[in-house]
């Protein structure tokens, strides 16, 4: 969240014309790679692995959604996500059911944070791009 701070909402908002996607459409995307992974992958939930529309529909926020609303789903499928992952071991295979059908497709938590960890090193790389275009703010 502290490569977003200090962004209006329309600057959160608005996609940012070199890469395509707003920052806010970033953060959404990463609510639902967490749930996709951890509660359709992991804990083989009965959740729809994107939002209606598809993988594009993942990055687009609705201009009647407010940006709260997109921001506190986020923080949720966080919780989520680390709670499924405080009562298990990393060596524990993901459930059947969920994005997983045999045993042979589902990986450890460990392979899955693994993912994880990968996924938002390069999407936080991302952001870091799109903020110093926005308005020249550079990260650490």
């Amino acid at each position: 969240m502290r490569k977003i701070s200090g962004l209006s909402d329309e600057r959160l908002r608005t996609p940012v014309e070199q890469v395509g996607w707003s920052p806010l459409g970033l953060v959404q995307h990463l609510g639902w790679v967490e749930r996709r992974w951890m509660r359709w992958g992991f804990a083989a939930e009965d959740v729809l692995a994107y939002p209606s529309g598809g993988d594009e529909a993942e990055w687009n926020i609705p201009d009647d959604r407010p940006t709260a609303q997109v921001l506190d789903a986020y923080r949720q499928e966080v919780r989520k996500a680390r709670d499924l992952a405080a009562g298990a071991e990393l060596s524990d295979a993901a459930g059947l059911g969920g994005r997983f059908r045999t045993s042979d497709q589902a990986p450890s938590l460990g392979r899955i944070l693994f993912h994880l960890l990968q996924e938002y090193a390069r999407h936080v790389g991302h952001l870091d791009i799109a903020r110093q275009l926005i308005d020249g703010e550079t990260g650490e």
